[in-house]
């Protein structure tokens, strides 16, 4: 998949309801972000060592089990396009949501200027992974925190066939509402897909207007198969 098609790809996606999605919800699904080909192409990576600056199985720390895997720099071309394509859109709502939560932060049109940002805050690392789970694995819920400098949206693309590659293994996001119980959703994704949802938090309506709803996310346990996935966050850890 070349670095136009994928870039093509986004651009033709639906940002408007996207962004309507993640207002109203947290979250928002892009369908069919990756063709297969793209797909089997980013999951050939994970064998590929020298990608990559850290290996992490989650079990010895307690996250779940499986095997995720952090990009080293300089990104693989396709990962880095999808960081800095994704963000675009995506600063627009960033910036509406720290609005509306009475937030001084304000995040820059393109990822350069944030990463910049990062850098500068001592947040030097890159965080865009890769995730694979087998019979049994899961990932406990968490957010994906690195530091002072906290992008709000993130993205994670299903690289793996469900049904045929792999069975279990759903996409699970959890709200935190105050004084009230959670809020458990899970995302139907296909090949391809990539959901969109909150790192930390988001604004939520309420009876006297917006509040912040804590949200975290993790993965059920696969039942057979073999689950690959990308993820894309978009600050640097420190």
């Amino acid at each position: 998949m070349s670095l136009a098609e994928l870039e093509a790809r986004i651009a033709a996606m639906d940002w408007t309801a996207a962004a309507a999605a993640l207002d109203r919800d947290g979250h928002a699904v892009l369908p069919r972000l990756l063709s297969p080909e793209g797909c089997r192409e980013a999951a050939a990576m994970f064998a590929e060592e020298a990608r990559f600056r850290r290996r992490i199985v989650m079990e010895r720390h307690g996250y779940g089990q499986g095997v995720y895997q952090y990009f080293a720099a300089p990104l693989p071309d396709t990962v880095a396009a999808l960081r800095e394509a994704l963000y675009r859109p995506l600063a627009a709502v960033a910036n509406g949501w720290a609005e509306r939560l009475g937030r001084a932060v304000r995040f820059p049109d393109t990822h350069a200027a944030y990463i910049a940002r990062c850098h500068a805050a001592g947040q030097t690392r890159p965080t865009p992974l890769m995730l694979r789970y087998g019979p049994g694995d899961y990932n406990c819920l968490h957010q994906d925190l690195y530091g002072e400098e906290v992008f709000p949206i993130q993205a994670v693309v299903l690289l793996s066939r469900p049904g045929t590659d792999f069975t279990g293994g759903e996409f699970a996001l959890v709200e935190q509402r105050p004084r009230r119980q959670s809020k458990v959703e899970i995302l139907p994704l296909a090949e391809g897909d990539a959901a969109l949802f909150a790192v930390r938090d988001r604004p939520a309506r309420g009876a006297r207007g917006w509040y912040t709803a804590q949200m975290r996310h993790g993965v059920s346990p696969v039942r057979s198969g073999e689950r690959t996935t990308l993820g894309i966050i978009f600050h640097d850890a420190a």
